[in-house]
């Protein structure tokens, strides 16, 4: 998605060679407008698919995923990092190893809202080493719903989440494919 592109290549900052900031627009503070130009083109991509839900997992993804639902005009479920009071224990869990926070979390969803029937479609921000990716594709398949793919707005293909994932057999679509990035030579796309 050139757009998506053009904002990285404008307000991204590569950092220590693996972290790409773009807390200025995606993952902080958020362009809806953006939001919106990508919601549309994961309609235009999994248009067909007969989505029932998305879900992303805590916290990053959610913008993206809540401004996606409305061209799908379905729910979205968001997994939690940590267990509330006001989740009971009928919960589907997986863990996650955040490539960002560098720690491994335990991520729920309350069973009532991921049922068998439902045709679930992930959505994120990023996809590195796909460890989100995998936890969320866990709950999918632990509900007996069927995952009809994964949208990703910026992929770093140089990193082997994506490969990963679609080793699985599962769909991957990404906005944004990055084949390399650094400090001094900036971000170039696949």
């Amino acid at each position: 998605m050139e757009l998506l592109e053009q904002r990285i290549r404008t307000d991204g900052k590569v950092r220590g060679g693996e972290v790409l900031k773009v807390d200025s627009f995606l993952n902080h503070q958020m362009d809806v407008a953006l939001f919106q130009e990508m919601g549309k083109e994961f309609l235009r991509i999994f248009g067909d698919c007969g989505v029932t839900k998305i879900l992303t997992i805590e916290a990053s993804g959610i913008g993206i995923a809540c401004i996606a639902a409305q061209y799908f005009n379905v729910p979205v479920i968001f997994a939690k990092k940590s267990k509330t009071r006001n989740i009971d224990g009928n919960v589907y869990t997986s863990k996650v190893e955040s490539f960002t926070h560098g720690k491994v979390y335990d991520i729920i969803v309350a069973k009532e809202f991921l049922r068998p029937e439902d045709r679930v479609l992930l959505i994120d921000d990023f996809l590195a080493n796909g460890s989100a990716l995998q936890g969320l594709i866990t709950l999918v398949r632990d509900a007996g719903a069927t995952l009809v793919g994964a949208g990703i707005a910026v992929e770093k293909a140089f990193q082997p989440g994506g490969g990963l994932i679609r080793g699985m057999g599962v769909r991957v679509e990404s906005l944004a494919r990055i084949k390399s990035m650094s400090e001094e030579e900036g971000v170039s796309f696949c």
